[in-house]
């Protein structure tokens, strides 16, 4: 089966070239090439232009190419991306047309969608695209709906930590100031604060207390942040001794507008979700592209702003630790931009918006920003950006603004720029015609849009997302509970008989350390805490392996529960991972504690079950790592399956790149050799033709007049007529010879065709083979263990550990302890 010119390894088929001239479609295609987005895009048109089509169009051919996407909706049009119907029937539309529009147009829902169907139909033939690309397209990457401090969609978890940035990050100063200036300014404008960074007293309060924390490498959540702010680890900002600066009174005050954000009933749908882990929205668990689209459109205005920021610095963060590609890695893109990149005002998504359109092509990652409102763009920002579409536009100011705009680009990268012209353009533009202003092009080129996949029903409703999200909800797994390993009790089992004297732990062995964890919960009126005894292990690891180039130390620490009937096993511990267990000293003097077993009281024990530890993670305890044989490549220690197929993606997207290039430069002359032997045989053709026409002419004289003399002459063998026959015979054998030339040159015309088209077959499953071969998703990988080296094994002495339990009045007991 033939392959469509458009499907190209690295090209984007947005359209055709349209003739404004003629007002015509042509044939030729607007292939653009996937790496000219990492020096990013700009799309702007009016209501009505085609430009959220384009974008969805440019999306689509993304995804068909393997690169996943962030997409930033505010208007809630970007959901139609999940609207794909391969089969096109009008049942598949029925439930997400416009009933209101139908009835508007005088038809009922059911003709309205079959309508629907057939435009949608006609339409992808129109352009070449058969049913089965959209199936390409579903099949090539997740979508999934994002909706940020609502149950609608797959709601996200944003605000359970001020996390600390990447270790890469937190060494660069300049990035982590602008990291923790973007965050406060964010944080203050969701509770109405319009914190000025150099004068505001609060923002620079906040800024000091994020910058000592994430200069640690610590994280604060929002309670933490609270405590900070009442209770600062510092004493003085700048000159000024902390009261002077910021009395405890006012920053109570500034606690307390925090705490009831906190506290506010709207405001846990921001705690419960996916975490926002960058990585994790771009690919799924098995390595699949996915498109990840935050819908806000039901947000305020300072809800809006303040995730859209936390989302920038997110993806700041992410990108910063992605090593280097020439390659096309990503897509950012923001549907809307108006209000987020104004050109006098600083919001805080301004900046970490500049800072990705000026470092994040090296990291492969492109921005494309769309907009209806050219007048409140900064064009100073987006000087640098590569490729700029523009469709129609509503007004004068909205076209001047955007020639200033395009002159600023095409000065930056060097390209002249005739204003006069461009302008003619411009107001020439009709529906879906854009012009593209690429600076990787020697010149602009005016395309129409080709028809979009997805069906462009408009902008969805809460309920609609509902609807398309809930089998993803469905599938999601649950985290897996901090209290895994813990034996919960039944509703009958009592522990009055386990009980020691209230507020005391019983005695242990003289060299035996105890300790608490932390309670996380609130007890009810008829509660009691109830302390449990579990052993803590904490070890240092080794893993060393000089084939596989890995030398990983690795703290562990193990806490398993220490129950008084069963024998104690290191298996069933609960695992935390280069990390420490918060633990305190003392526990809640109104507590009761649980009976120990008798060979938790004997010193003894614990260096059996040291020793047993021991031998524990030298058994179980395996660094186990991918490895991708076709790429020869490993993961990296703690890096999940996820992340290891997202960078083999880039990987692989490099090297197929890198294959193409190759593959252009082997078929490149063969091609051009032979479309000169092609030329030259056709012209042969021409030539022969016009010969054998000349021939036949002279021929057709010569036989009349022979044909003549012999009718009408005096003698019907007379030495002329001899003559003329004569000649008449030698013509007719030229004749001959003449069709016989033509016949032999179209034969090589024909020869030559055939040599061409099986060229370009080869060309085409060479490149599909590289194509299939270096699909990220279906690369085998294979595991790879390593064994602590034993020696190597340290471990602390092991401690008893009282975790704490809320026992209610029915018998109940249930953990209150977090990791």
């Amino acid at each position: 089966m033939s392959i469509p010119d458009f499907e190209k390894l690295g090209a984007f088929y947005l359209g055709k070239i349209y003739d404004r001239q003629q007002q015509r479609l042509l044939e030729d295609l607007l292939l653009y090439d996937s790496k000219d987005l990492t020096t990013h895009g700009l799309c702007v048109g009016m209501t009505g232009s085609g430009k959220t089509g384009l974008c969805i169009g440019l999306l689509e051919e993304a995804a068909i190419d393997g690169i996943p996407s962030i997409i930033i909706d505010p208007k809630g049009d970007m959901g139609n991306l999940m609207l794909t119907f391969p089969e096109l029937k009008a049942e598949n539309f029925l439930p997400w047309i416009d009933p209101d529009e139908a009835a508007r147009k005088g038809f009922s829902p059911v003709q309205y969608a079959a309508k629907t169907a057939d435009l949608w139909r006609k339409g992808l033939e129109q352009w070449g695209q058969k049913p089965s690309r959209i199936s390409m397209f579903r099949n090539a990457a997740d979508v999934i709906v994002f909706t940020p401090g609502s149950q609608a969609g797959v709601p996200i978890s944003v605000l359970n930590s001020l996390a600390a940035p990447a270790l890469e990050l937190t060494r660069d100063a300049d990035a982590l100031r602008d990291r923790v200036l973007t965050a406060v300014s964010g944080l203050l404008s969701l509770l109405g604060i319009a914190a000025d960074p150099i004068k505001s007293r609060e923002h620079i309060l906040i800024s000091n207390l994020l910058h000592q924390s994430w200069s640690q490498h610590q994280s604060l959540d929002i309670a933490g942040l609270i405590r900070a702010i009442q209770s600062p680890p510092f004493h003085r900002i700048g000159v000024f001794d902390l009261e002077s600066f910021f009395p405890e009174k006012e920053r109570l005050s500034l606690a307390m507008q925090l705490n009831n954000l906190l506290a506010s009933p709207g405001f846990g749908a921001w705690l419960e979700g996916e975490s926002l882990e960058i990585g994790k929205m771009l690919y799924t668990a098995k390595g699949r592209p996915q498109i990840s689209i935050f819908s806000i459109a039901h947000l305020s205005d300072s809800e809006r702003m303040f995730f859209v920021t936390l989302l920038l610095n997110e993806v700041i963060g992410w990108m910063r630790s992605q090593p280097g590609t020439t390659s096309l890695r990503a897509i950012l893109y923001m549907d809307e931009i108006f209000g987020y990149f104004p050109p006098t005002a600083v919001p805080p998504s301004k900046l970490p918006m500049l800072t990705l359109l000026k470092q994040a092509r090296a990291y492969g990652l492109g921005v494309l920003l769309a907009t209806q409102n050219p007048v409140d763009l900064d064009y100073k920002g987006l000087a640098n950006t590569g490729t700029w579409f523009i469709g129609r536009l509503q007004t004068e100011r909205d076209k001047e603004r955007v020639l200033d705009g395009l002159e600023g680009a095409s000065t930056a990268s060097g390209h002249g720029f005739i204003r006069s012209e461009m302008d003619a353009v411009l107001s020439s533009l009709g529906k879906r015609v854009f012009l593209m202003h690429n600076v990787h092009d020697a010149q602009p080129s005016i395309f129409q849009t080709r028809w979009a996949l997805s069906y462009l029903r408009g902008p969805l409703t809460r309920e609609q997302i509902q609807r398309l999200m809930q089998p993803k909800k469905d599938a999601l797994t649950p985290p897996k509970s901090p209290m895994a390993g813990f034996p919960i009790p039944a509703p009958d089992q009592s522990m009055d008989e386990e009980r020691t004297t209230a507020g005391q732990s019983p005695v242990l062995p003289s060299k035996v350390e105890e300790a608490f964890l932390p309670v996380s919960g609130a007890l009810g009126p008829q509660d009691r805490l109830v302390y449990r005894p579990a052993l803590l292990g904490q070890a240092r690891l080794h893993f060393i392996s000089a084939r596989e180039k890995i030398d990983k130390w690795s703290s562990l620490s193990l806490l398993s529960p220490l129950s008084r009937d069963e024998e104690f096993t290191w298996e069933e511990a609960t695992e935390y991972i280069d990390h420490d267990v918060m633990m305190t000293a003392s526990g809640d003097p109104t507590s009761v504690y649980a009976a120990l077993p008798e060979l938790a009281t004997k010193a003894a024990s614990y260096t059996a079950w040291k020793s047993d530890l021991k031998n524990y993670l030298y058994r179980r305890k395996k660094l186990t790592l991918l490895k991708s044989p076709l790429l020869r490549q490993i993961s990296k220690p703690g890096e999940s399956e996820n992340d290891f197929r997202s960078r083999l993606a880039q990987i692989a997207r490099e090297k197929r790149d890198l294959e193409k290039e190759k593959l252009r430069r082997k078929y490149t002359p063969k091609l051009e050799r032979v479309q000169e032997r092609l030329r030259k045989a056709r012209l042969r053709v021409s030539r022969e033709q016009s010969q054998y026409g000349q021939q036949k002419i002279q021929t057709a004289i010569s036989l009349g007049a022979t044909v003549l003399g012999a009718l009408f002459g005096r003698k019907v063998a007379s030495t002329g007529n001899i003559g003329r026959a004569t000649t008449t015979m030698r013509g007719l054998g030229r004749s001959a010879r003449e069709k016989q030339d033509i016949a032999r040159a179209r034969q090589d015309v024909r020869v030559l065709q055939e040599k061409m088209m099986a060229m370009e077959a080869d060309f085409k499953e060479e490149l599909t083979a590289i194509q299939e071969n270096l699909n990220p998703e279906l690369l085998d990988l294979v595991e790879s263990q390593i064994s602590p080296r034993k020696s190597d094994i340290s471990l602390a002495p092991i401690k008893l550990i009282w975790t704490p339990w809320r026992m209610g009045p029915e018998g109940l007991a249930e953990p209150i302890f977090a990791e």
